[in-house]
């Protein structure tokens, strides 16, 4: 995706006010950078180096700061379960930005300032609920800020407040779905449509959530270092999600190269804030696989459009020299009759090789001898590996009010 003129001006100005302010992270990176040498889109890609989550951690707890402290209205930070957390300050204007980037969003999706808003994603250090109430209030709807867990609540406060929306990680939307669904509340709920984010979901996940509830499900894109949910969405009878190019410049990169890949084709999204102050990002490497879709879009919307989340190149694993990403099963899962969307795989080191096991859930009625030896088979001629296959019921995996991790390598413990 090419740099226009007034995105080149902004990162520009975003350099320039960065080496002035003096940050120790920012005037490293940028020693031998004039802003003014950044004229094309190849002087952008060989003048401004790449960030790295790593770096990030490495400025806990405000070395990313780059405006006065009194001018940090807020910090969020991601969970720091693989390390120290990153901490990203917003200024008022972040924070407006970000309100106007979902309630965007939520009008993308159709949702107006008579719908009710129940929203689940965890609020505090994390950027989602906050994310997705500020943009309801600016749209003007009805915001039931419910945070995760209690489904019990979470199921009352539906029904007695009429809920219209759910916004939810796909985990936490799932089990709120089996719910409904186990409990007979099918008509005392008013759901027409849900915001989903924060986890990539296969289609058997989107379609079980979209067909027990009845709605009409929206895959909203962000990540914590980039403001948060809600840089992007995709639209009613549309799987890609627009990124809004108006605040986030987009590349898609060869993870090994980090040159550009030819269009259509899968990469790592790049990112850098065009109008970001607290801590702008440049080239922010997110780990996050897609492709950039270029086909236009019936709605007449001229953002970039980028596939739904494919998966993490850091969460793909080698099994006997095979790559495996929570896509390829459910790749396979998705062939094979009476599968449900949930599985785990557990990979181990056994008698001196590596094992998959593989669990998924069927339903009731199907023969599981028959979905194990499918799934077996599929998985040795589409991947030349052979997992073996622990078929179980509906709702026997454990369910996840926040994210869910699929795929768990023992190997290196």
């Amino acid at each position: 995706m090419k740099l226009t003129e007034k995105q080149l001006e902004q990162i520009r100005a975003q350099i320039k006010r960065v080496k002035e302010f003096g940050n120790p992270f920012y005037t490293k990176r940028f020693a031998n950078v004039n802003p003014e040498d950044i004229k094309t889109q190849e002087d952008f890609e060989n003048l401004v180096p790449f960030v790295t989550k790593q770096e990030l951690r490495d400025a806990y707890p405000l070395g990313l700061a780059t405006v006065p402290e009194e001018e940090i209205v807020r910090i969020h930070s991601s969970s720091g379960t693989t390390g120290a957390p990153v901490v990203i300050p917003y200024t008022k204007k972040d924070v407006e930005d970000w309100a106007i980037m979902f309630a965007r969003c939520y009008e993308l999706a159709g949702i107006t300032n008579k719908d009710r808003l129940q929203i689940t994603p965890g609020y505090g250090l994390w950027t989602a609920g906050i994310g997705f109430q500020a943009g309801c209030e600016r749209l003007g709807a009805m915001a039931v800020p419910m945070g995760p867990g209690n489904t019990e609540k979470q199921l009352q406060m539906m029904q007695d407040l009429k809920s219209t929306v759910i916004c939810a990680t796909s985990s936490y939307a799932l089990l709120l779905a089996e719910q409904v669904e186990a409990r007979g509340l099918k008509d005392k709920i008013c759901l027409k449509k849900g915001i989903i984010g924060s986890e990539r979901w296969g289609e058997k996940m989107r379609s079980r959530i979209q067909n027990i509830l009845g709605i009409e499900l929206f895959d909203i894109y962000g990540l914590t270092e980039c403001y948060g949910p809600g840089i992007g969405i995709n639209v009613a009878g549309e799987d890609a999600i627009n990124i809004f190019d108006d605040y986030v410049y987009i590349e898609i990169l060869d993870p090994q190269t980090g040159k550009p890949v030819p269009e259509g084709e899968i990469g790592e999204i790049t990112l850098t804030t065009l109008v970001k102050e607290g801590a702008p990002l440049f080239r922010f490497r997110t780990h996050d696989l897609a492709a950039f879709v270029t086909t236009p879009s019936k709605s007449g919307l001229k953002y970039p459009r980028i596939t739904q989340i494919l998966g993490r190149s850091d969460d793909m694993v080698k099994v006997k020299g095979n790559i495996i990403f929570p896509s390829t099963i459910e790749d396979v899962i998705k062939g094979v009759p009476g599968t449900s969307s949930e599985y785990r795989a557990l990979i181990e080191h056994v008698d001196g090789k590596d094992k998959m096991t593989l669990s998924v859930e069927v339903e009731g009625g199907t023969d599981r001898t028959e979905v194990a030896l499918a799934i077996a088979y599929n998985f040795k001629q589409k991947y030349n590996m052979t997992p073996e296959v622990k078929v179980v019921g509906i709702g026997e995996l454990p369910r996840s009010e926040k994210k869910t991790k699929r795929i768990e390598d023992k190997r290196f413990e």
